[in-house]
């Protein structure tokens, strides 16, 4: 446990402005509590902290087939499928299904999900940068903004990774969130006590801070939590795109950005949204156009 001078030295130091990526505490969301707390806040229908509401989730299910961007019989590779929640629609409207996540308590009630309901979908519990696939599947999703969560130089190592993962023309579904909705939700700066919450069981201080890093579309919010076992620091990345800037990472990467919408349900685009929703096609660079739907 540190001492009180220790503790006041810690917490300064970390009230500083990290570097870009500066990782945190490296367990989080395969920890032993806070896993459990974050499927808990997958599976509540109330709100969007993890998941998307049930509805959102159905939404954009159906928005996918009616459009013909997804059709019975493909493979599909779910990154990030945490408990299961797309898989398992995507599973039921007809496409086999592979699901990725780091949390093996995701992982084990997806698995049992969809034994209940006698799907029979794929689930792997690992890191997805960890995944060795080439030419195997008709899409990859990858839903609520977690290409955001990674630095330029991570986020171009996924996409390579998902570009080799595609079939020739295959395609990547995935949304990012933009600089609006980041300002909306603004930066955090405050403090509470708990008495058991998300980052622990028992009582624990949590002092929150954010940071922007504007000339880079780069957000942090940072949490320090404090309690008798002793200190960690966790951070929460997000890099916010506008259509221009993905739309030219994808290029780069090897990908026609093919379909464009406010979101996954299919909103029509908006130079204002809070969030961005892509197709990109796994195929030659010279083609370029990009169609905006609703």
């Amino acid at each position: 446990m540190k001492t009180n001078s220790e503790l006041f030295d810690f917490i300064k130091f970390y009230a500083s402005k990290p570097v870009l990526f500066e990782p945190g505490e490296s367990k989080l969301w395969d920890d032993e509590y806070i896993s459990k707390s974050m499927l808990d806040a997958h599976l509540n229908p109330n709100h969007d902290a993890a998941s998307r509401k049930p509805e959102t989730i159905d939404k954009t299910v159906q928005h996918l087939f009616a459009s013909q961007v997804l059709k019975p019989g493909m493979r599909v590779l779910d990154l990030g499928c945490g408990p299961g929640l797309y898989a398992q629609k995507l599973c039921q409207a007809g496409v086999e299904v592979v699901g990725l996540d780091i949390s093996e308590r995701s992982i084990d009630y997806a698995k049992e999900s969809a034994a209940a309901l006698g799907l029979k979908i794929q689930y792997h519990c690992m890191n997805f940068f960890d995944m060795e696939y080439i030419n195997e599947f008709d899409a990859v999703l990858q839903v609520y903004g977690e290409l955001c969560t990674f630095s330029n130089e991570r986020r171009d190592q996924l996409l390579e990774l998902v570009h080799r993962a595609l079939k020739k023309d295959g395609i990547f579904i995935f949304d990012v969130s933009t600089r609006e909705q980041r300002m909306k939700a603004g930066l955090k700066n405050g403090w509470y006590m708990s008495e058991g919450g998300f980052w622990r069981p028992g009582t624990h201080l949590v002092l929150e801070r954010g940071f922007d890093y504007p000339d880079e579309n780069v957000w942090l919010d940072q949490y320090i939590v404090i309690d008798d076992q002793g200190t960690k620091v966790y951070r929460n990345w997000f890099h916010d795109y506008s259509l221009d800037s993905v739309t030219s990472v994808l290029a780069a990467a090897g990908f026609k950005t093919q379909y464009v919408w406010n979101d996954l349900t299919g909103n029509r685009f908006t130079e204002d949204g809070d969030w961005i929703a892509i197709g990109a096609v796994k195929e030659e660079e010279d083609e370029s156009d990009v169609r905006t739907h609703t």
